[in-house]
């Protein structure tokens, strides 16, 4: 699961294509969240950024420091950067025992008992989630889902999961979705296939309704279609190639939506960033000779 930061606003951008889909990359805390992720992604030319805020293998939570934080969220927002908070790996909502959207881990073979364990998992998230969605306030931060890539008991093992995921929390109004590329391609979604990436998209639509899908983790991924493997791959360089990443930004549900990378080397000047900002102005270019 993600979420943005607590002020939604961005300064106007000086470039209309970054209004469009801005583009950025998980970025690293290092030196604290200015002199540390900011100042990365500024030299990344990032347009949007992600981090973690803490160990994300780990529980132990950092004492926090409060004037950092509120020096990050201005310079951010003077330069009209939005921010992506990644929640740790660890969260599951949905385990039976005291990542993403969570799993019910059945180690049982009989349906009916699976069954009743994958309702007894919603019924834990919508009490873990509840909470925290009506305490965001009408104008706080969204909540984002990310279905997984398939693997294991996931709750939300792809697109056709988000509707009982969704349900268990009332369709929230501060429920988003986070649509991983890696994630929905290993769970079966044809973004390998022209006009598949579209396709995803609309149908994420009809499931969740409009104006939930608000965040792209764009990955290539490293394995086949429905291979349920979370290996990510540069974007061009793996089974989805580059023609799903310029359906995505020539989609009008996607308009405004950012695209974050957590590929290898996109944090090295000159890779992925670089790569998704060429494959937005083909979508720019196409879109003006139609």
């Amino acid at each position: 699961m993600t979420s943005p930061s607590a002020d939604p606003s961005t300064a106007p951008s000086a470039d209309p294509s970054t209004d469009r889909n801005p583009i950025g990359t998980h970025v690293l805390v290092g030196k604290g969240l200015v002199a540390g992720a900011l100042a990365d992604a500024e030299r990344l030319g990032c347009e949007t950024l992600q981090v973690f805020v803490g160990n994300p293998r780990g529980w132990a939570l950092t004492p926090g420091k409060p004037a950092e934080d509120e020096a990050f969220r201005v310079a951010a927002h003077e330069r009209g950067i939005r921010t992506f908070i990644h929640s740790p790996y660890l969260v599951n909502l949905g385990s039976p025992t005291a990542v993403h959207t969570g799993s019910y881990v059945d180690t049982q073979a009989d349906p009916e008992g699976a069954a009743q364990r994958h309702a007894a998992a919603l019924a834990q998230v919508r009490e873990g989630l509840l909470p925290i969605l009506e305490a965001l306030g009408d104008d706080g931060p969204w909540l984002l889902l990310e279905p997984t890539a398939g693997q294991g008991r996931s709750l939300c093992a792809g697109v056709e999961d988000l509707g009982d995921y969704l349900g268990a929390l009332d369709h929230h109004p501060r429920a988003g979705i986070c649509l991983d590329t890696c994630h929905v391609f290993a769970a079966g979604a044809p973004l390998d296939e022209a006009g598949g990436a579209a396709a995803t998209v609309e149908r994420i639509g009809e499931i969740a309704g409009p104006d939930r899908l608000r965040l792209v983790h764009a990955n290539d991924s490293k394995d086949v279609r429905g291979a349920m493997k979370d290996r990510h791959e540069q974007i061009g360089k793996g089974h989805i190639g580059s023609d799903a990443f310029v359906e995505l930004f020539a989609h009008p549900a996607l308009e405004g939506v950012p695209f974050v990378l957590e590929t290898p080397g996109s944090r090295e000047p000159g890779g992925d960033v670089d790569v998704l900002k060429a494959l937005r102005d083909v979508a720019r270019r196409q879109a003006g000779t139609q």
